[in-house]
């Protein structure tokens, strides 16, 4: 849809769809863009500390209309995307991260060691709930990516903090997999009755918002 676009002219068009075409659905590939599109976004000391839940089922959104404050984006959209942290972030993730990186990059312990002990002293002297901060922070950059793909895509969605997380978690069982919701992103296709899809876009003139220094 939007191939002949440029990433501004795509940012244009993207707005927060506050109703979708539930008859319209994301295809597999387009699944596929989002999934690859969270798990390539940076994070601090590329950790990941983020987990995605995609749920596209009816009967499962049903569940989970109250606890948004039974805002219709979550009944109409193609797909729900859940963003959580992983609150058993620890000395043991920084260890398997750079397992990883050994593996991908051939990169020596000798190279690579210091480094990790770096890291997990910071992590030592930071308490579990900054830790949990700092995913939150990385959850919100995150987000930021996925609309911006989403709008290169020509898919709709609408970043919501307006939802209870301590009740998705619960409905989603998240406690027992050491995760938190933090946001969620519904993504679709406009509902052609959505009034908010032909209003003007409200931004402050470029001058207001940002200076060139020399």
């Amino acid at each position: 849809m939007n191939s002949e676009k440029n990433i501004i002219e795509s940012l244009q068009w993207r707005y927060a769809c506050k109703k979708f075409d539930s008859s319209k659905k994301l295809s597999q590939e387009q699944l596929m863009v989002l999934k690859n599109a969270f798990n390539l976004t940076a994070t601090s000391f590329g950790l990941q500390p983020l987990k995605m839940l995609v749920i596209q089922g009816d009967e499962l959104k049903a569940k989970l209309l109250p606890h948004a404050y039974f805002q219709q984006q979550i009944t109409t959209c193609s797909h729900l995307l859940v963003i959580c942290i992983d609150t058993a972030l620890d000395e043991n993730s920084i260890d398997s991260y750079f397992e990883l990186e050994k593996t991908v990059r051939g990169t020596s312990e000798d190279i690579i060691g210091k480094f990790r002990d770096q890291l997990k002293s910071i992590f030592k002297n930071k308490s579990r709930e900054q830790i949990d901060s700092s995913s939150i922070n990385q959850a919100y950059i995150n987000i930021g990516t996925l609309m911006t793909v989403c709008a290169e895509q020509g898919i709709d969605s609408c970043p919501m903090e307006g939802f209870n997380p301590g009740k998705f978690d619960e409905a989603l069982n998240l406690q027992e997999k050491n995760l938190k919701s933090v946001l969620l992103l519904p993504v679709g296709f406009r509902a052609e009755d959505d009034v908010m899809s032909r209003m003007k876009k409200v931004r402050k003139h470029l001058d207001q918002v940002i200076t060139d220094i020399d």
